[in-house]
């Protein structure tokens, strides 16, 4: 069996016309601005707020990267603030350094999961403070009703990491609009940009329902990629590790738009959360849960679980067909070591599961008992 990390894209969907439904936040937010990747909204985000050298940003010791890269490129100075191993900000310390003095909070929202948002903004009013809400990994999730994006004065999204689309960054303004942001003029991406990772989602589709046919073509397209590497055909990476100067006024593809307006959000919400579920309750007594409870409106990204040997893990689950991830083995150099221990744990520990829309109940339980077989408890 196979199950993929991401979900997948089906031809059909080029047949449809888009959703007569509303629009949920925040593609119904009124300031938006579409990138082909979100490390590039940052990247706007922050060189449109201009801040000075004595006014840093205090970002998560547990992060990505490109992220810290984007806010850097962008000429803002960084403080690290710890995150605890239940993913979330150690509050004492984080309120000790914006006492310290700071302009702006980012906030990561890990896996779906809403950090304590009414905590949060209270710090931020209290020191008079910006609030940047990353929802690269939280996109349709909400914390006590309210949408996550929508407490902070800007917001930035990825929008692949949970639709079927091949690029598409988003960011909201939700207080200060800034009209650098507003009127920018942004270069459409090519259509091999869009094409190729578009054929990948269908192909990655395909497989999951009928692995032998999908590999096999799978095989077939990685073929034709690498003669158009040799010929030097340009391409635009989206899950790649880095930050690229050149590419940051690349808007999101017409293509794109149209399949995000076709989506059935509530849909996708509600086959997430009934994946993650079923799995909690098959991994219950077998596994280490990161995460054991599901709140409602959390649309989570993936099931994570902790395990001794990250790497080895995710080697065997592979071995089984199983899109396993490692998220963020390693971070920026000034946020690791003795300074930020949980941190460490957690890049050390942390292996994510697929439970995205795409995945069936059988293929949840074929995970389960793989996990169970393989005894990954840390």
């Amino acid at each position: 069996m196979y199950v993929p990390t991401w979900q997948g894209l089906t031809p059909t969907v080029f047949f449809q016309s888009g959703s007569m439904t509303a629009r949920p936040f925040p593609l119904s937010a009124a300031h938006c601005t579409y990138f082909y990747r979100a490390r590039n909204a940052i990247y706007h985000l922050f060189r449109a707020l201009s801040l000075k050298p004595d006014q840093p940003v205090l970002v998560p010791a547990f992060h990505h990267g490109n992220e810290v890269r984007a806010i850097r490129a962008a000429g803002a100075s960084i403080r690290f603030y710890p995150i605890l191993r239940n993913l979330e900000p150690d509050l004492e310390a984080l309120t000790k350094l914006c006492r310290a003095g700071a302009r702006v909070l980012f906030v990561i929202h890990y896996l779906g999961f809403p950090q304590p948002m009414k905590e949060l903004t209270a710090l931020c009013r209290q020191y008079d403070m910006l609030l940047i809400e990353d929802c690269a990994l939280a996109l349709f999730s909400e914390a006590d009703g309210q949408p996550l994006g929508s407490f902070a004065d800007y917001s930035v999204y990825c929008l692949y990491k949970t639709l079927p689309v091949p690029n598409g960054g988003l960011l909201v303004q939700n207080h200060q609009v800034l009209t650098e942001l507003s009127n920018l003029e942004l270069t459409p991406c090519g259509f091999l940009a869009t094409a190729g990772p578009g054929l990948q989602l269908m192909l990655e589709r395909l497989r999951s329902r009928s692995n032998g046919l999908g590999e096999t073509l799978s095989a077939l397209k990685r073929s034709v990629g690498r003669v158009g590497s040799a010929l030097g055909v340009e391409r635009i990476p989206v899950g790649d590790i880095g930050f690229d100067l050149s590419r940051v006024n690349t808007s999101m593809s017409p293509w794109c738009h149209r399949l995000v307006q076709s989506c059935d959000v509530a849909g996708i919400r509600e086959r997430r959360r009934s994946n993650f579920l079923r799995l909690r309750r098959a991994l219950a007594h077998h596994a280490t849960l990161l995460c054991t409870e599901l709140e409602a409106g959390v649309c989570p990204l993936f099931f994570p679980i902790l395990v001794p040997n990250k790497r080895a893990a995710a080697e065997a689950l592979w071995q089984c067909g199983i899109g396993a991830v490692e998220f963020w083995n390693e971070g920026d150099s000034e946020a690791t070591g003795e300074a930020f221990p949980d941190t460490q744990f957690l890049r050390d520990h942390v292996l994510e599961l697929p439970i995205h829309q795409d995945v069936t109940a059988e293929q949840v339980d074929y995970m389960a008992d793989q996990v169970r077989s393989l005894k990954l408890h840390l």
